[in-house]
């Protein structure tokens, strides 16, 4: 900045900076002790810090546990004039520990973890690191899963009791993911599951595709094992900020219309036959309302282990990467943008009923996807709309350009209709550099 020579009025015209505290260095809400962390510029001590992070999780928590009961199974004031306390059917007080509130919610409590090593040449396997972790809460059963499991037809058998797993072998290079000439048979292939995951990843188009399907297998895998074992309820451990960063990739992908349930969701498998499972599971996040800075301090104050991930998967390139670098970027100065995004994206409803559940995903999937998709993309220059764009093209060009076939409806024997819009985009996308071969050391 220039000077004018006036020392005071050079001072007056800085802006002066943001306060990183409130009004008050002091708790916010015992008011007595300084404070030891700031979240969105409140600050909090350390005894207070934890019951808030605690009341976060039971209040996005509740009501999903109480569903069934209604809004809420909190206890009811009733007008009564006899002032014991009420009593059990054994005839003991339920007051203090003996009242309903502190009885178990669930009655065993399955944990899940997905190893992904095997998408990628070495890769560390952090199995036996989360088991030893489990391991420290008895009340805990350690079930761990493999992504290759999702090519493992003996896996699906075990977890869908049927004996027959069809497999199907596409050409991505076909934007109708046609099926036909190739096989479409229950009968096992050559490939070990590991070999099979490979090769589905090397054949996709971008590296975005490739984030996405690691993403969409490791649901896949944990919705059908905890069905499978009649589990009530399946609780992600999403953050504030890993969801908010979830919610815009998924949108920037073309998930918009299943976006609701990435905020909570009642999840029941699809047979083939169309008929859906009577069993339903309730997918819930806890922590949407805690940010990872939360999460982090909560755990280190409360002697809570943590196992880190690989930094070799972290370093896969897409949309989701560079949209988790924009959000944490912008709250280091905005530390409201995590819970804007989600709140912006809860208030967020399809218009129509969905027909059906994407076989990929197993999102709702919506309909008429392809007949929208024909309406908004240019796949022929036959249109007269399109005819005078040719006059700006030269000449020894023109021949390379489709100018007779116009778009056309998918065989029987494809897997367009069975897909939502934003797999069927990741799948048929294409990137002008190509996909990157990552060659781990």
């Amino acid at each position: 900045m220039s000077s004018c020579g006036n020392p005071a009025a050079e001072e007056q015209a800085l802006m002066p900076r943001r306060l990183k505290f409130g009004k008050s260095k002091d708790c916010v809400r015992c008011r007595l002790k300084p404070g030891n962390i700031v979240i969105r510029h409140a600050v909090y001590c350390k005894e207070c810090f934890t019951p808030i992070v605690e009341l976060k999780f039971r209040k996005a928590l509740e009501p999903s546990v109480n569903a069934s009961a209604g809004t809420s199974k909190r206890p009811k004031l009733k007008a009564s004039g006899n002032l014991r306390p009420p009593l059990d059917d054994s005839g003991k007080p339920r007051g203090g520990t003996n009242h309903p509130r502190n009885a178990s919610v669930w009655p065993s409590c399955i944990v899940c973890y997905v190893e992904a090593c095997g998408a990628f040449t070495g890769m560390q396997d952090r199995t036996e690191d989360i088991r030893s972790v489990v391991e420290q809460y008895p009340s805990f059963d350690f079930v761990p899963l493999r992504i290759e499991d999702a090519f493992d037809g003996s896996w699906w058998t075990k977890v869908s009791g049927s004996s027959s797993t069809p497999q199907v072998w596409l050409e991505l290079s076909k934007e109708g993911l046609i099926t036909d000439g190739l096989h479409v048979a229950s009968e096992v292939t050559d490939l070990t599951p590991v070999e099979a995951l490979r090769l589905y990843l090397s054949s996709l188009p971008t590296q975005t595709a490739i984030s996405s399907a690691l993403q969409n297998l490791t649901r896949v895998l944990i919705l059908h094992t905890a069905h499978s074992r009649g589990s009530s309820h399946l609780l992600f451990g999403s953050s504030l900020t890993s969801l908010s960063i979830s919610l815009l990739s998924s949108i920037s992908q073309g998930g918009g219309y299943a976006i609701h349930e990435e905020l909570q969701e009642e999840w029941t498998p699809v047979a083939a036959s169309g008929s859906k499972s009577s069993n339903l599971l309730r997918v819930i996040r806890p922590l949407r309302d805690v940010t990872a800075k939360e999460c982090a301090v909560y755990a280190w104050w409360n002697n809570i282990s943590v196992i880190g991930r690989d930094k070799q998967r972290r370093a896969i390139l897409g949309i989701a990467a560079l949209t988790k670098n924009f959000v944490v970027g912008l709250e280091k100065d905005y530390p409201s943008t995590v819970s804007t995004i989600a709140r912006t994206c809860e208030k967020l409803e399809p218009k129509d009923a969905p027909s059906g559940q994407c076989r990929l995903c197993k999102r709702p999937m919506q309909s008429a996807i392809q007949e929208w998709k024909s309406r908004i993309s240019i796949r022929s220059y036959s249109d007269d709309k399109l005819a005078a764009d040719l006059a700006h093209i030269p000449s020894s060009c023109r021949d390379n350009l489709d100018t007779s076939t116009s778009f056309q409806v998918p065989p029987p024997l494809a897997l367009t209709d069975f897909l939502c819009y934003s797999c069927h985009t990741t799948l048929t996308s294409r990137s002008s550099r190509g996909v990157k071969q990552h060659n781990h050391t």
